[in-house]
């Protein structure tokens, strides 16, 4: 069976497993699921990210975050821009999660960053998804 929409697979993946308070999570490894996976380390959402070979394209293991007594560092994520309908943004128009305390996901032509990085550089781009 083929997956259509690996980036959201992905995603949906990372809320279980934070549901389920595990440890890490494998994902499917493209270059737009490791451009998210390196915006999420880069934020501190998660720990690390490593790509581990198994002949074929590889697999994508996250090792999730959380606060010092066990809560959630991730409450929610949700993909904006779907296949079906993508949705582009200037950077005067990106979204600020929870007032600046969360982030959007976007993909740019400067590769794959977060809104406050989209700000300082000053591009949009397509909202992939935003973490809350």
């Amino acid at each position: 069976m083929s997956q259509q929409d690996l980036t959201a697979d992905m995603l949906t993946r990372v809320r279980n497993a934070v549901r389920n308070q595990a440890k890490s999570v494998k994902c499917l490894n493209n270059k737009l699921n490791r451009g998210v996976a390196k915006v999420l380390q880069d934020e501190g959402y998660i720990t690390e990210f490593d790509v581990i070979d198994d002949g074929r394209q590889g697999v994508l293991r996250l090792q999730l975050k959380y606060g010092t007594r066990g809560e959630h560092l991730i409450n929610q994520i949700d993909r904006v821009s779907k296949p079906g309908r993508r949705v582009y943004m200037g950077v005067g128009e990106l979204p600020r999660p929870l007032q600046g305390l969360g982030i959007a996901i976007v993909s740019t032509s400067k590769g794959i960053l977060s809104d406050r990085r989209c700000r300082t550089e000053n591009v949009g781009g397509e909202v992939v998804a935003i973490v809350t």
